[in-house]
């Protein structure tokens, strides 16, 4: 169980839901603008929030990573910022999560479940599955899924135990029931907080949500991101009524 070291096990959490800007920049001022105006301590964006899946234009949505990344590890502090961006490494392309804490990258993963309907595959090379890992933050144990993950039982396995599960998505407007029942679903079955941001684009979901322990839904398709306090001490209190173990 995780130490609460920050007032008391609470802290506020937003995730984002917005529609895709015209260009990377307006995309990435938006993120910075938000940072510096945002009293929350975690923060997550959508799925390839700066660049969406820009295949005509994939060097150059690769370019902006450096770009990206030198200017928000220049306003993250105290924050925790979740999001995922298209990188070349060599002649390989990874859809690549990375955590930003006191003006560094405090883990990193690819996205190993690509998703084939969406022709993921002819773009993407897929990460490796021992990158799914948990990892600590002032106390607080996390663990990241990248949209299509969440459909795989076997990952819900690596997940299993943090506090808080992640979920950068880009998740499809026909299944957005399927993506609030996995969400809902996992938070219950590891009886800990799941935050999941989802594009609002015309094609997408939107669906993002705070979800608690206990499986209640905070959500709003009508806000651009959603601001929630959460109290840690909500696991311990599940985990000790429903013993799991």
């Amino acid at each position: 169980m995780a130490k609460y070291t920050s007032e008391n096990g609470h802290f506020l959490v937003a995730t984002l839901q917005t529609k895709t800007l015209p260009t990377y920049e307006e995309n990435l001022d938006f993120l910075l603008n938000y940072l510096q105006r945002s009293q929350a301590k975690l923060i997550i964006a959508p799925e390839l929030f700066l660049t969406n899946f820009d295949y005509e234009n994939f060097e150059k949505a690769a370019g902006f990573y450096t770009k990206a990344l030198t200017e928000l590890l220049v306003v993250v502090d105290a924050q925790i910022v979740v999001l995922t961006m298209t990188v070349k490494e060599e002649n390989d392309f990874f859809n690549r999560a990375v955590v930003l804490h006191n003006h560094k990258i405090v883990h990193q993963q690819e996205k190993y479940k690509l998703f084939k309907l969406g022709n993921e595959e002819k773009y993407f090379t897929a990460g490796e599955k021992n990158k799914i890992v948990k990892f600590e933050i002032d106390g607080v144990s996390y663990a990241i899924l990248i949209c299509f993950e969440l459909r795989f039982k076997e990952l819900w396995r690596e997940v299993e135990g943090v506090d808080v599960v992640l979920i950068p998505a880009r998740w499809g407007k026909s299944r957005v029931k399927h993506l609030e029942t996995l969400s809902r679903a996992l938070a219950i079955m590891n009886q800990c907080f799941v935050v999941l941001s989802n594009s609002a684009d015309e094609d997408m979901a939107s669906a993002s949500a705070i979800i608690s322990p206990w499986g209640e839904v905070y959500a709003d398709p009508s806000l651009a991101f959603i601001e929630k306090k959460i109290n840690l001490k909500d696991i311990k209190r599940v985990r000790r009524l429903i013993n799991m173990t």
